[in-house]
């Protein structure tokens, strides 16, 4: 059985939430931002039971902190890059929810066309490089993005997120090597749920501590409790910090919960009640509104005022979705290549 983000977060945590100070401003996209996520995602998982969403899909429900705080933390001009967890990064970046639901209906107007499905949502106005299907495929494409920015001479970084059963492909640690050695301004991020697939951490790594992993290469490695979203401003904000410096890589291990199964078609059954209820009650959204309203940013009446605007935005995304067109079949062969009168494409 996996144990609580409190009990598994030892003493090398980053600093936690009460050490600083965020504005109102702050709090309340983070909690607009989380609360959008959240209901998304519900009704994403709805529309899926109505065969409106096919194929896999993969729900972020409980890990909305992880995404919200790593955005306020970094610039506009930087870059993410994530596993097939995929829907809830792309609208914390600011991507129309509209296209992001279109894109899970397979429509025109989604933010990949149709092409991409749950799995593969890409944004490039917004330097989101996917959701990618292959198991710790994204990395070093990540590493590639952020040593493009290096050799271009910016400041940019590129967020590296990936899931704990990927740090057991070669490719994570060959890598961690190269990003140290050539010191990329990368920030690799370890989305820690507890469970690969629906395999326990446990039962499939000797090193639990996962971030530890990253000592291996004298990178400055740290857990952060990612159920709350303060905590991991501050860890990628330091994180970003060392990279625009020069001073290379960070690996950051989230640890956070997934409140459903590894995908829709998942019941979840390796798990027990409590063990899931134990981590409801750390709740990011839950949180991020206490503290809110400890410090008067807001009440519980504006609070509700901002559930009923996303509320709103959500079923407009359905309704955009499910009235958009599906692509013609003459468009399977565009988007391919760069190129636009490539060569080798048979009719």
């Amino acid at each position: 059985m996996a144990v609580s983000t409190k009990e598994k977060t030892d003493k090398k945590t980053k600093k936690d939430s009460n050490q600083r100070e965020f504005s109102k401003e702050t709090y309340l996209w983070w909690y607009e931002t989380m609360y959008l996520m959240r209901r998304f995602e519900e009704k994403a998982g709805q529309q899926y039971g109505r065969q409106k969403i096919r194929g896999f899909c993969h729900l972020y429900i409980g890990q909305e902190a992880c995404a919200a705080g790593s955005v306020s933390a970094l610039r506009e001009t930087d870059s993410f890059i994530t596993a097939y967890r995929d829907h809830a990064h792309p609208l914390a970046l600011g991507t129309d929810p509209n296209k992001v639901m279109a894109e899970l209906f397979a429509k025109e107007t989604g933010v990949s066309k149709g092409k991409g499905g749950s799995m593969h949502m890409f944004d490039k106005e917004r330097n989101f490089y996917g959701g990618h299907g292959i198991v710790g495929g994204q990395i070093p494409l990540g590493a590639g993005i952020a040593f493009a920015e290096q050799y271009k001479g910016t400041d940019n970084v590129c967020m590296t997120i990936m899931g704990d059963g990927a740090v057991r492909q070669g490719a994570f640690h060959e890598t961690l090597n190269m990003a140290m050695t050539m010191k990329i301004p990368v920030i690799f991020v370890i989305e820690n749920n507890g469970y690969a697939m629906g395999t326990s951490v446990q039962r499939t790594s000797n090193v639990q501590d996962l971030y530890t992993l990253g000592e291996a290469y004298d990178m400055p490695s740290f857990p952060v409790d990612a159920m709350n979203v303060e905590n991991v401003h501050i860890a990628v904000e330091e994180a970003a910090e060392r990279a625009r410096k020069g001073d290379g890589p960070t690996l950051l291990e989230f640890r956070t919960y997934r409140y459903k199964g590894h995908s829709i078609s998942d019941p979840a059954k390796y798990r027990t009640k409590e063990e899931l209820e134990g981590y409801k009650e750390q709740d990011p959204i839950i949180q991020c509104a206490k503290a809110m309203i400890e410090k008067d940013y807001a009440t519980e009446e504006e609070l509700k005022e901002i559930e009923k605007k996303v509320k709103a935005q959500v079923e407009e995304s359905i309704k955009f979705a499910d009235e958009s067109p599906f692509p013609p079949a003459e468009q399977a062969l565009q988007d391919v290549y760069m190129q636009e009168d490539y060569p080798f494409i048979l009719d």
